[in-house]
């Protein structure tokens, strides 16, 4: 892989309607990422064209949508999603959700999230 652009730095947060994120630690090419959904909670329908992700649930039951895939992943398990793929996160259960997103790709930040569905009207 060759040089990367990550725009983010170890211990940075972020607040969002649906929950909140911390960035725990970062490497070449990765990122990682501590994710809390809300009971209620979900992202928007978005992709990335610049990484993967892998989720792995630590508390609660994801429910993930990846392409025309839907499924619920509980503790311990986990996804890839895969560059360019549509996908969606959400906490249909009372507890909140957390999870561990790792990112990895040569771009990584915020600016790659292109949005198709919102429930709090966030679409670019």
């Amino acid at each position: 892989m060759k040089e990367s652009c990550i725009t983010y730095y170890v211990g940075e947060k972020g607040t969002r309607p649906w929950g909140e994120w911390q960035v725990l630690d970062l490497q070449s090419h990765v990122v990682v990422k501590k994710l809390l959904v809300y009971p209620g909670g979900r992202i928007s329908l978005q992709r990335h064209q610049h990484r993967t992700e892998r989720w792995i649930v630590t508390e609660g039951v994801a429910k993930v949508r990846c392409d025309n895939n839907v499924m619920h992943l509980s503790v311990g398990e986990s996804i890839v999603i895969p560059s360019g793929s549509l996908h969606r996160l959400s906490n249909q259960g009372t507890a909140p959700l957390a999870l561990i997103e790792v990112q990895i790709g040569k771009i990584l930040s915020e600016e790659d999230i292109e949005r198709f569905a919102d429930d709090y009207d966030r679409l670019d």
